[in-house]
């Protein structure tokens, strides 16, 4: 590994701006609204909270008075990585960190005549968190990383007619990011100590990396509703982002071959390291996200809905990286993920006026081709399995889910930094799954 291998991971790091392990396809967050979530997120078409506003936003057209709902959603990923090829049986199988993540949601929205309603939301679609041990194996992929997007969403609906409203809206988005690994550099320090022969040095340097981005994106709706039926669409578009950060590099761990490591002071070399500089990823694309549901009024009480997804990931195709650090090069990395399919059906039975039994499942088909995994963004097929509840008590509207999501084991080269004649130490086998529960309150005005 030579001093690119920071690159490569820098410019892997921004796939992960906007959440954590328990996402939809790739790098996207999909519950927010506990209603929505309780029907496994087949909600396009149904689209009748203020979550409206990131499912389909023409839904709100048809909510009277005011509104306010908000919620979170608490994440709780398990993972663990089989190596099966490396040497010390010790780190045969590592176990990611324990963590909790808990983007929250927030939605207003206003009917200010018969036909016109405008709302706001604030959500967090995008992002990735994920903790290894200090010292395990790919410390020099990934130890951690923390990445999220906020996005702030003034919305508009328009009822074009009795059946049939229009949405749409304006986004800013802030993203943030963190992210820490161990660089590994063989240097040749001869011409640095004086000596005419080559002295190759190994470096390990402890690397973390902050940085922000902003953009805007829009994002449309339309639904037809129907006594016993309804169809929507939604679009979020994509958008373009620059992230500028702070690289800062710690205290090296240096280690000189003998027999120089006698005279030559490990002090001197790791004093010769930069304490850091900044960073630049000058353009990455999020992708535009498409959606379409129907749902049916089977009888009085029962509803059933089922939505079909599609995200382009293909725009997440390449990357630049500009690191402004002495010693270290630009990068241009490749990705080329694919777009992907996601399926989600749902139902809600009602029974009373008062109270709401949810529940649903989905396919989630990744978008990651297999050579491009690694700890950072470990992406597979899943599927998943939710259960939810809504209770109503006069003005106030309490919802909560749950959801259980396998992925499907998956094995990836991991870049290919250990391979070696005959083999790629470094070749793994990822097993995730996730839990996730969800609680919003609501109150009508």
């Amino acid at each position: 590994m030579k001093r690119k291998a920071i690159l490569v991971v820098l410019t892997c790091a921004a796939i992960l701006i906007g959440s954590p392990q328990a996402r939809s396809s790739g790098f996207l967050i999909y519950e927010h609204g506990a209603a929505a979530m309780g029907m496994a997120g087949a909600f396009v078409s149904v689209a009748n909270d203020p979550s409206a506003i990131f499912h389909n936003p023409a839904g709100i057209a048809w909510l009277e008075g005011t509104h306010i709902n908000f919620g979170t959603t608490l994440i709780r990923p398990v993972a663990s990585l089989s190596l099966p090829n490396w040497p010390d049986p010790t780190y045969r199988t590592v176990d990611q960190e324990n963590q909790l993540f808990y983007p929250p949601s927030f939605y207003i929205t206003n009917k200010f005549s018969d036909r016109i309603t405008a709302g706001f939301g604030f959500f967090v679609p995008f992002g990735l968190g994920v903790a290894w041990p200090e010292d395990y194996p790919l410390q020099y992929i990934s130890i951690k990383d923390d990445m999220k997007t906020f996005i702030f969403n003034p919305t508009v609906a328009v009822k074009l007619s009795d059946n049939v409203s229009f949405g749409f809206g304006v986004s800013y988005i802030h993203a943030t990011l963190f992210f820490k690994l161990v660089e590994h550099q063989i240097v040749d320090i001869g011409p640095q100590v004086g000596l005419p022969v080559a002295v190759n040095t190994t470096l390990e340097i402890p690397v973390e990396l902050d940085a922000s981005g902003s953009a805007f994106g829009l994002n449309a709706g339309l639904l037809y509703k129907g006594e016993q039926f309804s169809l929507g669409f939604n679009w979020r578009g994509g958008y373009k982002m620059k992230f500028d950060g702070d690289l800062a590099l710690g205290t090296a761990k240096v280690t000189i071959p003998a027999p120089y490591n006698q005279f030559i002071p490990a002090s001197l070399v790791a004093g010769s390291i930069p304490s850091g500089g900044s960073a630049s990823i000058p353009e990455f694309n999020f992708p535009h996200i498409l959606g379409v549901g129907a749902s049916f009024n089977l009888t009085e009480a029962l509803l059933w809905s089922v939505d079909v997804h599609y995200t382009l990931w293909s725009s997440y195709d390449e990357f630049t990286v500009e690191v402004e650090v002495p010693g270290f090069a630009d990068k241009h990395v490749e990705e080329n993920w694919e777009d992907s399919f996601l399926f989600r059906t749902g139902f809600q039975y009602s029974a009373s006026e008062s109270l709401a039994l949810r529940g649903g499942f989905f396919y989630d088909q990744t978008p990651q081709p297999a050579e491009f995994m690694d700890p950072i963004l470990p992406d597979a097929d899943r599927i998943g399995f939710t259960v939810g509840i809504g209770y109503r008590s006069g003005n106030f509207v309490l919802d909560v889910a749950y959801q259980y999501e396998p992925f499907k084991d998956r094995t990836s080269p991991n870049r290919y930094i250990f391979a070696i004649p005959g083999g790629n130490l470094g070749e793994g086998t990822y097993s995730t799954t996730a839990h996730l529960f969800g609680v919003s309150l609501g109150f009508d005005l």
